[in-house]
């Protein structure tokens, strides 16, 4: 296993998996005892093959699914059997795969209805995700189900950072989408922790995930088979073998 990397002394701990298993059916576990930390202000990326609980892991974390071992800790407090609702005003917020947007309201609508939890006036927030994601200036009146896939996918972001969460789980944002538009998703990921948002990045794009990433995991049959930073898991010739199609970095073969 690659061996762990500990942060710097400064880095507070945010979030701590330890032990969980879960899964959908009785007796069927998914995760097989997933460990995770995440530090404030890191990008963490989350990759393996399909069916090996990435996923499960997220929406465990989000309280879409409730771990029957294990505890979740969130800034200390075991947050392993709460309601998503509660855990969204612990400043959580998850963008799932599909069915990210409300596909029959507009863009600014969407946005409204990603603060639903706010008891504050809207406009300034509202004013910096359309400059964050200046697309979704251009179509505030346009309906989320008649725009691109990429546009959708910025929608369904800035709909969740209308929140200002601490966390922002991600899952799988490239899917689907051309070159450019993967380009472009990943940058604005970058941006937005830039801005002090950590972010737990789900990503079947192995490679473009881990190179932006401090930290990664590889999930492999629900376990966490191995972690490290994101560079050394990229020039892991074993990782590469067995995850990123049998090749290391450029770094890695020059040395």
């Amino acid at each position: 296993m690659t061996d762990p990397v500990t942060p710097a002394p400064k880095a507070d701990l945010l979030l701590q998996v330890e032990n969980v298993f879960a899964g959908y059916v009785p007796g069927l576990d998914i995760l097989q005892g997933i460990n995770l930390q995440l530090f404030a202000g890191e990008i963490i990326a989350i990759i393996g093959p399909n069916g090996a609980g990435k996923s499960t892991l997220a929406k465990a974390i989000c309280g879409l699914l409730s771990p029957h071992t294990g505890e979740i800790h969130w800034r200390g407090q075991n947050i392993a059997n709460r309601k998503p609702n509660q855990i969204v005003t612990q400043g959580i917020c998850y963008v799932p795969q599909l069915a990210n947007v409300f596909r029959s309201l507009t863009v600014e609508e969407n946005l409204e209805m990603g603060a639903f939890i706010r008891e504050i006036p809207l406009g300034d927030l509202k004013a910096k995700i359309f400059k964050m994601f200046p697309r979704l200036a251009d179509r505030r009146r346009q309906q989320a189900g008649t725009l691109s896939g990429g546009e959708r996918q910025m929608l369904a972001m800035g709909k969740a950072m209308m929140l200002e969460p601490d966390l922002l789980i991600l899952d799988e944002p490239s899917a689907a989408l051309s070159p450019k538009l993967v380009d472009d998703i990943f940058t604005k990921i970058q941006e937005i922790n830039i801005q002090g948002t950590a972010i737990i990045l789900v990503e079947q794009n192995a490679r473009k995930a881990l190179a932006m990433s401090d930290r990664g995991y590889v999930l492999d049959s629900g376990r966490d088979r191995y972690e490290g930073s994101g560079s050394q898991l990229l020039d892991d010739p074993k990782i590469a073998a067995l995850y990123l199609g049998g090749h290391v970095s450029e770094a890695s073969q020059q040395q």
